[in-house]
C-alpha cells in the first residue's frame, strides 16, 4: 500500500476529483477526512470507504471560512492522531464567469474566496499540523488554465488557479527544509459535473476539446492517480512542481522559454 498508515485531509472530497481521490487513498491504506459543504454526499463517501474496510470521517467545511478549515485539521488530529497529506482540492467554476467586462464582482469575489483563499486557509492550519508530524505533503489543485488561457472565457477561475500555482511555488520554497513538500496538480479539461455544467452546450465542449491532442476529456479517476503519486513517497524529490495531467494540451500551446 502506497499510503499505509497515513492520514489525509481532502477538501471537496464529496464529488469529482476529491471523491475519487478519497476512495483511492483509502484503498492505499490512508485514513481520510472528507471535507466538503455537501454533507449527504460527503457522508456517502465515508460510508463507501467503511464498506471497503477503510477508515474515514466527514467534516462539513466551507473552505472560504477560516474557522471551518481550522476545524477540519483539528478533526484529522483528533480522529486519527496526525496529518500526513493535505489535498487542497475544493473549487468552483461559476457558469456566469466570463471576461473582464461581463463578469460580476460578486462572482469574482466568490471564486477567489473558495478557489484561492481556501487553499491559503488550508495551508495556514495544515502546515502547523504537518510540522507537528515531522513533515508531510500538500497537494493543491490548480489547472491547465494557470499555464495557458482558456478558449472559453472564465477569467475569475483562471486568475484563481494562477494564484494557486504561484502560492504553491512559494510554499514549496519556504517549507522545503521542513520535510514538507508542496506541489500543484494541474488537470486538463475533465468530464466532471463541475466542467460539464459550465460547458453546457456541445459547441462549448467541442471548442475546448479541439485543443486537446488526445481528443477527449480526462476523468476524475485519472486525476486521483496523479494525486496519489504526488502524495506518496514515490515523488519524494518533487516540490514546487506544476504536475500537468492534461491530455497534451499545454504541450501543444506552450513554447518553452
Amino acid at each position: 500500500m502506497r499510503l499505509k498508515d497515513k492520514v489525509a485531509v481532502i477538501t471537496g472530497g464529496a464529488s469529482g476529483i476529491g471523491r475519487e481521490t478519497a476512495l483511492l487513498f483509502a484503498r492505499e491504506g490512508a485514513s481520510i477526512v472528507v471535507a466538503d459543504v455537501s454533507e449527504d454526499a460527503g457522508k456517502e463517501v465515508v460510508a463507501e470507504i467503511g464498506k471497503a474496510a477503510g477508515r474515514g470521517c466527514f467534516v462539513r467545511t466551507d473552505v472560504s471560512k477560516a474557522a471551518d478549515c481550522e476545524r477540519m485539521i483539528e478533526t484529522a488530529e483528533t480522529a486519527f492522531g496526525k496529518l500526513d497529506v493535505l489535498f487542497n482540492n475544493a473549487g468552483i467554476m461559476d457558469g456566469k464567469d466570463d471576461d473582464a467586462v461581463a463578469t460580476d464582482e460578486a462572482i469574482w469575489d466568490r471564486t477567489m474566496a473558495i478557489n484561492l483563499k481556501g487553499v491559503f486557509f488550508g495551508c495556514k492550519y495544515g502546515v502547523p499540523a504537518l510540522r507537528r508530524n515531522g513533515g508531510g505533503v500538500i497537494v493543491n489543485t490548480a489547472s491547465f488554465v494557470a499555464v495557458v488561457g482558456a478558449a472559453t472565457p472564465q477569467l475569475a477561475y483562471t486568475a484563481s488557479k494562477g494564484g494557486v500555482l504561484a502560492m504553491t511555488r512559494e510554499l514549496a520554497v519556504i517549507h522545503a527544509r521542513e520535510n514538507i513538500r508542496v506541489n500543484a496538480l494541474c488537470p486538463g479539461p475533465l468530464r466532471t459535473e463541475l466542467l460539464m455544467s459550465y460547458l453546457d452546450t456541445e459547441e462549448k465542449r467541442q471548442r475546448r476539446l479541439v485543443h486537446v491532442p488526445m481528443g477527449r476529456f480526462g476523468e476524475a479517476k485519472e486525476m486521483a492517480q496523479a494525486a496519489l503519486y504526488l502524495a506518496s513517497d514515490e515523488s519524494s524529490y518533487m516540490t514546487g512542481a506544476s504536475f500537468l495531467v492534461d491530455g497534451g494540451l499545454t504541450s501543444a500551446y506552450v513554447t518553452p522559454e
